[in-house]
């Protein structure tokens, strides 16, 4: 079964026939970097780290380039705001999202392009599009006009007559209120760079169509982003690329929000969890499963509850796998995953489904683990690793491991609770239960979960 995705200008799930057999390029619409990032932010980050890894598992060469909008309205808003020069903002901001999106374990894209760094493009872009008639410049303003390209509004299926784009800030000149801007003259104080229509700054949409072009050329595989990035930003980077003579995206797909109480989780609604807060009391590979385990086309509503649900449900699949590996030793993953997973990714990145394979066979491997069969529960390990290692949730991976810190914290904090564990465990031995008990109790208020096995106890975090 060929891989099949969601096309939101088809609006319709398509068989994936790439533009370069055995090649994938993908583009997916970064950060704008005004603020830290919270979750709503990095879960767009984190389903297409999950698709470019299935991609990579279907034998596909990756080019996976996402962007950072390191200059735009909000960054300046946020200059004026706090009084620090906008490059300090933008420069610090986009260091977080990296750290947020490495923290939850996604891959480094293949590049990541800032719109500081492409102005020459972008000029090149507006002049060839001036020249064919489907731009404009006024009053140091550079415009596309709408007009000028019959299909603009194709993605988002509405009607040009029924749009109403009122004017931003400075944006004087236009022959039509719906036209956008590409460029904008400079305002005195504001950065600034030079053209041949006067010193300025670029327009947010203008950017992406630069970058893509540069990095993927003049047609690609698969443009991302998030649902509220349809209309006006993906519209207006299809007129700008396609009218300037590129066949741009052959797919559209877009990622749901986080919401809260509703409402897309968002800064300006001051609805938002930053990652770095969330990270400080859940662990990142539940906070990843959390993000991750729902359909990427599916809304996730925001609660603690089901943060506590994530948790359990990650628990089960990490408790089976470090009971065979006390059990058995360690176990490589197979080197395939089970199909009925396979043709769950397939079908338009069906996590959910997938995950449900994955709890299958932990709970078929509990019940050999429990029947002292140890090839089975070996066996089903080797998939479970495989499974997981697809999703970036394999708790053996050294990036949630440690395996590749011998100064890891986690190895510290394990040979502080053994010390305690072997005391409880002297204390049952003399049947000193109250005491045994007693330490218990006392790492439980300290946030650990003993679990008591054949093997001995374990101890895991617990966030509830």
């Amino acid at each position: 079964m060929s891989i099949r995705l969601y096309d939101t200008d088809a609006r319709q799930v398509r068989d994936f026939v790439p533009l370069v057999p055995g090649c994938v390029s993908i583009y997916l619409c970064g950060a704008t970097v005004q603020a830290a990032p919270h979750i709503g932010h990095i879960r767009s980050g984190l389903n297409f780290d999950i698709m470019q890894r299935w991609f990579a598992y279907r034998g596909y060469q990756v080019t996976f380039a996402r962007n950072v909008t390191d200059i735009d309205d909000k960054v300046i808003a946020k200059e004026r705001q706090l009084g620090t020069p906008w490059w300090q903002i933008a420069y610090a901001n986009e260091r977080a999202f990296n750290d947020g999106y490495s923290v939850l374990g996604c891959l480094p894209p293949t590049v990541e392009p800032r719109a500081t760094g492409h102005i020459p493009e972008m000029i090149e872009m507006m002049q060839v599009l001036i020249a064919k008639g489907h731009a404009y410049e006024a009053d140091g303003n550079v415009y596309f006009d709408v007009k000028s390209f019959p299909d603009y509004l194709s993605l988002s299926n509405q009607k040009l007559e029924n749009l109403r784009q009122p004017e931003g800030e400075g944006e004087t000149g236009k022959r039509d209120s719906r036209d956008f801007a590409m460029w904008k003259t400079a305002k005195p104080g504001e950065p600034s760079w030079s053209t041949p229509w006067g010193n300025g700054r670029p327009g947010w949409h203008l950017e992406c169509s630069a970058m893509a072009h540069k990095y993927l050329g003049s047609s690609f595989d698969i443009h991302g982003g998030g649902l509220d990035l349809i209309f006006p930003h993906h519209e207006n980077e299809i007129a700008q690329s396609k009218a300037y003579g590129d066949g741009f995206a052959n797919f559209w797909v877009h990622n749901a929000w986080v919401t809260m109480s509703g409402e897309k989780m968002s800064k300006s609604l001051g609805n938002s969890v930053l990652v770095s807060e969330m990270v400080q009391r859940w662990r990142p590979i539940v906070l990843r499963y959390y993000l991750g385990a729902p359909h990427y086309r599916s809304m996730i509503e925001y609660s603690e509850e089901s943060l506590r649900e994530a948790e359990a449900g990650f628990g089960r699949i990490e408790g089976f796998v470090q009971r065979v590996v006390e059990r058995c030793g360690p176990v490589e993953a197979a080197a395939e995953v089970p199909p009925a997973f396979a043709e769950a990714m397939d079908d338009d990145l069906g996590v959910p489904q997938a995950l449900a394979i994955v709890h299958t066979a932990v709970r078929q491997g509990n019940s050999a683990l429990t029947a002292d069969d140890k090839e089975s529960a070996v066996a089903r390990l080797a998939e479970v690793r495989a499974m997981l290692g697809v999703l970036g949730l394999d708790p053996l991976d050294p990036q949630w491991s440690g395996a590749d810190h011998g100064e890891d914290l986690h190895g510290v904090v394990d040979s502080l609770v053994r010390l305690v564990l072997d005391q409880r465990q002297a204390a049952r031995a003399r049947k000193d239960f109250a005491t045994a008990d007693a330490i218990r109790d006392q790492l439980g208020l300290a946030g650990l979960a003993i679990e008591d096995t054949p093997s001995g106890a374990r101890w895991t975090i617990n966030n509830q």
